[in-house]
């Protein structure tokens, strides 16, 4: 009966003390703009299925790698103004006619004569009602792709930074709790991890395996996990040793691996899971840069749709294919700045000097 009772008092303690944080959070304004990015992010990554599942979107059209759809447009022939080499161009831009009718590019046929109509293929086609990011150089849909690269970009995030933290506040806490040989090892090691430039690394490791996305997770996850972290969340749980609760466990005759697994680790958790938020915002954009460098085997994400409108040309043409190359930018800095916002939030919510008083 007895423990009955303690432990629906525990469990209103938790929930007074979500409760609590979550008010603390509540008042952090960058917290809170961080996790509306978030939300707006996870719901692109949950819409593309969605939208597949109940044949809104014709998968033929809309499958961001193998999708296609060919849009038509009737085009004018013109004559290049004298100042030009060429006495045809394919630009509109500075060309007498302009404005008179509608007309997104010029694309010359053979046997077509200035002042000519005819119908031909565009793409990359412009935003429109069907494709409201447009379709890039395969007449794709740039907003599925958007949404498949936020889908990578959750799933990479979240599995590298669940294990990065896992590993580092185990590690953590074990050097703290047993010292000795124990924790000169661990630190030793977490050194060299830190000396180590993860960019390269990632190079190297990358030309002798084939990554994917789960691939990527645990490389990240794994180097996190050994790296710099460890000496904070060992800071904190030696904070936490010697606390009076800890020492009446250990009177009470609790052994080490259940005084470390029921009284420290809890009370590091909070500062574990600020360091996996932050995490998330290493990941996304560690996977960018080697998807623009052609370095993973993935079908599709932000960063391959940079580098694909690199590799076409787009990328030096100004605004004239915003859409190639700005929502996918866009998408990684949101994202990865969302995370990195909501850690802050959080940062002020797990640490008591932060606080309004």
């Amino acid at each position: 009966m007895n423990e009955n009772i303690e432990q629906d008092l525990q469990k209103q303690l938790r929930k007074e003390a979500i409760r609590r944080n979550w008010n603390l959070f509540r008042q952090s304004k960058l917290g809170m703009i961080g996790l509306y990015i978030v939300i707006f992010f996870l719901f692109l990554a949950l819409l593309q299925p969605f939208l597949f599942i109940t044949g809104i979107w014709n998968k033929g059209v809309y499958d961001p790698v193998v999708g296609y759809e060919a849009i038509k447009d009737t085009l004018l022939v013109v004559e290049c103004p004298k100042e030009y080499p060429t006495e045809k161009y394919e630009s509109m831009k500075d060309c007498p006619g302009e404005g008179e009718i509608n007309v997104k590019r010029l694309y010359l046929a053979p046997g077509v004569e200035v002042g000519d109509y005819y119908e031909a293929f565009i793409q990359p086609a412009p935003p429109s009602s069907r494709h409201l990011l447009g379709t890039d150089s395969l007449g794709r849909d740039v907003f599925s792709q958007i949404m498949e690269g936020s889908q990578v970009a959750f799933v990479l995030g979240l599995l590298s930074a669940t294990l990065g933290v896992g590993i580092s506040t185990i590690l953590g806490t074990i050097a703290a709790f047993f010292g000795g040989r124990v924790d000169a090892y661990l630190m030793r090691q977490s050194d060299l991890i830190l000396m180590l430039p993860s960019l390269p690394l990632l190079f190297i490791i990358s030309a002798f395996a084939e990554l994917k996305v789960w691939h990527l997770a645990v490389v990240l996850g794994v180097l996190g996990g050994l790296g710099g972290s460890v000496i904070t969340i060992k800071s904190q749980a030696l904070q936490v040793k010697v606390k009076p609760f800890v020492d009446s466990a250990r009177i009470t005759g609790g052994s080490r691996w259940r005084i470390m697994f029921s009284h420290v680790l809890p009370n590091v958790a909070p500062l574990a899971l600020l360091f996996m938020v932050f995490s998330v915002t290493g990941a996304i954009a560690s996977e960018s840069v080697l998807s623009f460098l052609g370095l993973l085997n993935i079908d599709m994400s932000w960063g391959i749709m940079i580098y694909l409108s690199q590799t076409d040309g787009f990328i030096f043409s100004g605004l004239e294919f915003w859409w190639l190359i700005l929502p996918a930018g866009l998408a990684v800095t949101l994202l990865a700045g969302g995370f990195y916002l909501v850690g802050r939030g959080l940062d002020d919510v797990f640490n008591p000097r932060l606080r309004k008083r």
